[in-house]
């Protein structure tokens, strides 16, 4: 199966714990049917296995693949090859020509008895077995085949169980469904080539993914809302990683514009194709549902997102909701958009449904579009960017935001603060990754903040700014990652068109406590990755007033590294175009009264070079500039060193 090529196989409400079982199942048959049309498609000669099942008067292979040779059964109309129990209806009319009951049957056989003993105690099977060779390797590229699937396990959860034994008993079935996967594929190849291997590979082969899901009772909001009521919840995610995905497009397009009308009474929903996953979005709740069609993106959610558990989400109206695959008629002109819905307070997002969102990004930028939308109505500042906590060997110590688009360097400089850790670090913490916001400490609250961290700018006298973020973990591009790095990390990753341009990896790195603590901001930076470094560019360049701030912020200038549909030197208004520029009025309110409180304050405002879009500088930029950043922060350390005697 070709990387391009994408096969996705759902499991719901069914667990086999025999080899019988699994080669009855409907799953099992949906994955055959795609094999053996694999297999005609480029004229295999694996198909001499099927021969003897064929159908008198089956139509020719050769016009199978003459056609392309689409089953019925497979495609989008898959289900009106299959009976109510869920067993295929095989006969020469309803377009496929092999008795599949008959050979899986023989596969069901294979499982408890070697090929020579069939062929003796059961004569039909002994001319539909004529050559083990070759039915050996039709089962090993069944297998393989089987493997290269997106796989996922849905379940529903026992209500009257409680949570830490439903949640054992579910990774135990997901345990089971791998070994009874891999207990079938192992008997009958020994059974057909009469010898048990010398090497065990203890391969992937059940669901990558499982979800645990069911009804949860929230505050739904307004009548339109009604028809998402039913939708199941998810609330376990059991990952086997690593895991490797295959989407659509590798690059995210366009904007996130407002309607001026709510949508949801055009929108359709068949509850049975539709998930939510229930997300911390920093202290924000948004229910994400997903068409199911978006399985692999939405599973990659559970890197990326605190999922809230039941009890967080029963009783609750969320903060926001966003619809990941509405029917394309519902958006026309843009598939990517959102409503403020003054009636219910909440935030409603829309993506409509086809190849050209099937990309992470949009899952993850919808989400904290609607996360920073909320924010500026709050009197928050969004900040598109990435903070640390720095903790240096040599004394001192900062907590760090560069503020930057996509590609500008903000990963990239994390990355390179870890890969200088052994060097300079005591010790590193990412608050986040990619979006956060700026919030007020009153002037008497000197702990931790809790809950929703602080106020307005507008609101508060004299308080200290402080961040909050909203992931737990981090969406990268591989390539500006240090080489062999998704390697050392692969055991915790989610990849996604390894083999592309804009290669990317979902990795968890943060606590949801550590994301959502409120920490005090000392060093506030735009990551400036277009300008090479010289004697009248530092690295670190300091602000000193905040007409200068403003301008370089709200310019939002960087070359782009092919992470959009933009090429070149850009511009987006405070590289955030994700709320900001939609609501541009109140956000430059904003922030104007955040920057001229942290300078008022001692934070350092300015701008760090990263060179990251420099040709030549793509690894080495952000590492001279995390050096840069670590001298400085330990000069600032010395000299108010003794004040601090």
């Amino acid at each position: 199966m070709a990387m391009d090529e994408k096969h996705v196989e759902v499991v719901e409400h069914l667990i086999c714990r025999t080899s019988d079982e699994l080669l009855q199942s409907p799953a099992f048959r949906r994955v055959l049917l795609r094999f053996l049309r694999s297999l005609e498609r480029r004229s295999s000669p694996l198909l001499a296995v099927m021969d003897p099942f064929r159908f008198p008067g089956a139509g020719a292979a050769e016009g199978q693949r003459e056609t392309g040779g689409a089953y019925a059964g497979e495609g989008p109309g898959e289900e009106t090859a299959v009976r109510s129990d869920g067993r295929l209806v095989v006969t020469a009319t309803s377009g496929v020509p092999y008795d599949l009951d008959g050979f899986i049957q023989l596969l069901q056989l294979l499982v408890h008895k070697r090929a020579e003993d069939i062929r003796m105690a059961v004569p039909a099977f002994a001319r539909r077995l004529p050559d083990t060779a070759v039915f050996h390797d039709f089962v090993e590229e069944l297998y393989d085949f089987w493997r290269k699937h997106e796989r996922f396990l849905i379940l529903e959860a026992n209500p009257r169980q409680a949570n830490a034994e439903q949640h054992r008993q579910f990774i135990q079935l997901n345990e089971e469904f791998k070994a009874v996967v891999l207990e079938t594929y192992r008997k009958i190849s020994a059974n057909l080539t009469g010898r048990l291997p010398q090497v065990y590979r203890q391969l992937p082969c059940g669901a990558g993914v499982g979800f645990l899901v069911g009804p949860v009772e929230w505050v739904v909001p307004g009548e339109h809302y009604r028809k998402l009521a039913s939708i199941p919840f998810i609330q376990t995610t059991v990952i086997e990683p690593p895991l490797v995905y295959y989407p659509k497009r590798n690059f995210r397009r366009g904007s996130f514009e407002p309607l001026s009308a709510n949508p949801l009474p055009r929108v359709r929903i068949e509850p049975s194709q539709w998930l939510c996953y229930p997300a911390w979005v920093g202290d924000l709740s948004i229910f994400i549902f997903f068409h199911k069609r978006y399985m692999a993106l939405a599973a990659s959610l559970s890197n990326l997102f605190e999922l809230a558990a039941p009890g967080q989400v029963e009783g609750r109206k969320p903060d926001g909701i966003l619809l990941f695959g509405v029917d394309p008629e519902v958006l026309p002109d843009n598939p990517t958009m959102y409503y403020e819905d003054p009636d219910t307070g909440v935030v409603v997002g829309l993506v409509a449904r086809s190849d050209e969102v099937d990309y992470f990004g949009y899952f993850k930028k919808m989400t904290l579009t609607l996360h920073n939308v909320i924010c500026i109505e709050r009197g928050y500042l969004p900040v598109h960017g990435a903070m640390a906590r720095i903790l240096l060997r040599a004394g001192g110590e900062a907590n760090v935001i560069l503020v930057g688009d996509s590609g500008a360097g903000k990963s990239e400089s994390l990355e390179a603060f870890r890969v200088l850790a052994g060097e300079y670090l005591r010790q590193l913490t990412v608050v986040f990754d990619d979006m956060g916001s700026l919030r007020l400490r009153p002037p008497a609250e000197n702990g931790p903040a809790s809950g929703r961290a602080g106020g307005s700018a507008g609101g508060e006298t004299g308080g200290r700014v402080i961040a909050v973020g909203t992931e737990i973990g981090a969406f990268v591009r591989l390539d500006d990652l240090e080489p062999g790095f998704g390697y050392a990390e692969i055991d915790r990753s989610i990849f996604m068109n390894p083999h592309k341009t804009n290669a990317r990896l979902v990795i968890p790195i943060t606590r949801y406590d550590q994301v959502v603590e409120g920490v005090p901001v000392d060093m506030y930076l735009y990551a400036n990755n277009y300008e090479p470094v010289d004697e009248e560019h530092p690295y670190l360049e300091a602000f000193t007033d905040v007409e200068r701030a403003l301008k370089v912020f709200s310019a939002g200038a960087r070359m782009s590294k092919g992470t959009t549909d933009e090429e070149g030197l850009t511009h987006t208004y405070f590289a955030n175009p994700f709320g900001a520029p939609q609501k541009r009025e109140k956000h430059h309110v904003l922030a104007r009264q955040y920057l001229e409180r942290m300078l008022a304050t001692g934070v350092v405002v300015g701008q760090l070079r990263t060179q990251l879009g420099v040709p030549g500088y793509g690894l080495r930029g952000p590492e001279a500039a995390a050096r840069a950043l670590f001298e400085f922060i330990t000069r600032r350390a010395g000299a108010t060193e003794p004040a601090r005697r």
